[in-house]
């Protein structure tokens, strides 16, 4: 298995295990991602997953022997392995659990739709990242549709025709990932993110990665009519009843740790 899985509490940690290939991800480890992220989004077990990578490199995106191979392939076993990729992306992007990225190490090509596709991502200062799929004749497709919602289309334009290497700061401020901090304190991290993630009401959780992506885009009378039912109908739930309940009581919640 090139994917480790464990469930540790209520949290799924899916661990990239291919070092000798820096974590490149071939059609095995596709699948794999992708049926662990749509299991961790049908059970209820789950509150949260967390995506990290074993060795020095988080992941250098698509395993370049599994690229040529695809490219040689008759046309229509070409198209499954695109269509692969760009489901994995779709299939973390809209897990309606809350996701994270811990990067230990570098990130490249494809490897940067997984963190743009994550809530939240946390890198160590070492970690280097880079669109690169312009040196070997190939373009960033199926991940440039998060990659442009994650850093912005100038942005990604500059990276993806550059392939240029920005360190870990950069990544930061263009807002691919959301902290970084010192390697030693990478775990405790993730951790302290894990715990406020949990503290959340999980019905709420997911409505609001429904609600994100809906209002992203210009405010009109529709959008203010749909935002207004939603918060009728969230507000009456039982969950909703319960954290309420939960703070005049002076109490924690039932979903909390």
């Amino acid at each position: 298995m090139s994917l480790r899985i464990e469930h540790l509490d209520r949290v799924l940690i899916l661990t990239l295990d291919r070092p000798a290939v820096r974590n490149a991800f071939d059609a095995e480890l596709i699948v794999e991602l992708t049926r662990a992220y749509a299991l961790a989004a049908r059970d209820p077990a789950v509150r949260a997953v967390v995506l990290m990578a074993i060795g020095p490199a988080f992941s250098a995106g698509g395993d370049l022997n599994w690229m040529r191979r695809a490219a040689s392939a008759p046309e229509a076993e070409n198209w499954a392995d695109a269509r692969g990729l760009a489901a994995l992306m779709h299939v973390v992007d809209t897990c309606p659990k809350p996701t994270l990225a811990r990067i230990q190490g570098s990130a490249f090509a494809g490897a940067l739709g997984l963190i743009a596709c994550s809530d939240i991502a946390v890198a160590v200062p070492e970690a280097e990242f880079a669109v690169t799929e312009a040196r070997f004749g190939l373009i960033p497709a199926v991940i440039a549709p998060y990659l442009v919602r994650a850093v912005g289309a100038r942005a990604a334009r500059f990276l993806s025709l550059t392939g240029e290497r920005i360190p870990a700061s950069e990544a930061r401020r263009l807002g691919l990932v959301h902290e970084v901090v010192a390697a030693e304190a990478l775990d405790r991290t993730v951790a302290r993110h894990v715990a406020t993630l949990l503290a959340g009401g999980p019905q709420a959780l997911a409505a609001i990665k429904r609600l994100v992506p809906f209002v992203d885009r210009p405010i009109d009378d529709a959008m203010i009519e749909e935002t207004t039912r939603r918060l009728m109908r969230i507000r009456s739930s039982a969950e909703a009843r319960e954290g309420l309940a939960a703070f005049f009581d002076k109490r924690k919640p039932g979903w909390a740790p």
